[in-house]
């Protein structure tokens, strides 16, 4: 490779890291949503009161705050929503509802205001951006939760996305959805409510490392199909049935420039003693297990064996008073016996 062609590489990064960072400061407003579990518990009572084992969805108000610099939805409450089943657009939101209780929120929480809204879906549908419009009358960028309560993979159960002004087909609504980072999170307190939840949830006789080695399988499982979405894009862009979009390209490029170099001496000597060293602990392990159940084995012997003996004097001890006593008894027979004769022979003198 050329010089030229190594300063064209490196004036294509900065191009390509440039347009990212400007993309991040035109999306800097557009806050990453961090829901708290309050609200997913919220969410699914809506969802099991009112529209459980039918193909509804329902509806209702989120309300947070913003806290280092990411939107916290920290609490919620139902709306009262019907949408007619052939006609999307066809849809009724109790505004006077909302308001009402809205109002009620507020005096509890004066820190916690309207930041947006939660559906069902489990994917967004056609009215959403009217109904986004009316709650834009309370917020001025109002957030999108779309739960997933039947959740069947290994992801989030959500998604959330603001609107941006663009121009679309819909001559009335110039707006369209945008993605936005969503993630769960909780203040401390919340994270020991939850905890006590968990514990009617979780097998308390799992132990420890059987948790931790589970939750290891879930996270690979979850890696295993977010890398599966990546190879299905990529192979999609080489098609062409896709655009390549060159924010996605950069990050992309970002992952494997993260990579270990795994030819790299040090690297392998360092995964070596790691795993040395766990190997050495699996083994020390094993043969203290075994020797404790070899121990625990012979104290069961010993303890059986004194049993036994216990048993088994018990039993001597039980015949010997019982011969003792029939001895006695035999004893007192023949003196009573010979006492009779002897009284006899006087009678007949």
């Amino acid at each position: 490779m050329t010089a030229e062609d190594k300063a064209n590489e490196k004036k294509e990064k900065e191009d390509n890291k440039a347009a990212a960072e400007k993309k991040d400061i035109l999306k800097k407003d557009k806050r990453d949503v961090v829901v708290h579990p309050i609200v997913l518990l919220a969410v699914v009572d809506h969802y099991n009161r009112a529209a459980v084992n039918t193909t509804k969805r329902v509806v209702g108000t989120l309300l947070g705050e913003v806290d280092d610099y990411k939107l916290h939805v920290t609490n919620s409450f139902a709306v009262p929503f019907e949408e007619d089943p052939r006609d999307p657009q066809v849809w009724f939101l109790d505004h006077n509802f909302h308001e009402n209780m809205y109002a009620m929120f507020k005096k509890v929480n004066a820190k916690e205001r309207v930041v947006g809204w939660y559906s069902t879906g489990p994917k967004i549908k056609s009215s959403d951006l009217s109904i986004h419009e009316l709650y834009r009358r309370y917020c001025p960028e109002p957030v999108l939760v779309v739960m997933d309560v039947q959740p069947k993979g290994l992801e989030l159960p959500m998604e959330a996305y603001y609107s941006v002004q663009e121009q679309t087909s819909d001559e009335v609504f110039k707006r369209t959805f945008l993605h936005a980072t969503s993630t769960v999170g909780a203040f401390e307190a919340e994270e020991v409510g939850v905890e006590h939840l968990l514990r009617d949830i979780k097998n308390a006789s799992a132990s420890t490392l059987a948790v931790r080695v589970g939750d290891k399988i879930s996270a690979l499982k979850g890696l295993a199909v977010r890398l599966r979405e990546i190879s299905a894009y990529l192979s999609s862009v080489v098609a062409g049935k896709l655009p390549m979009n060159q924010e996605i390209i950069y990050y992309l490029q970002e992952i494997f420039n993260l990579l270990p170099d795994q030819d790299s001496d040090e690297l392998v000597r360092s995964f070596a003693m790691e795993t040395n060293d766990m190997m050495l602990a699996l083994y020390v392990g094993s043969m203290l297990r075994s020797t404790v159940a070899l121990h625990n084995l012979i104290n069961n012997k010993i303890k059986n064996k004194k049993g036994k003996e216990e048993k088994k004097d018990a039993k001597d001890k039980k015949k010997e008073a019982e011969e003792k006593k029939e001895g006695e008894e035999k004893k007192d027979g023949e003196s009573k016996k010979s006492g009779e004769e002897k009284k006899g022979k006087d009678k007949d003198k």
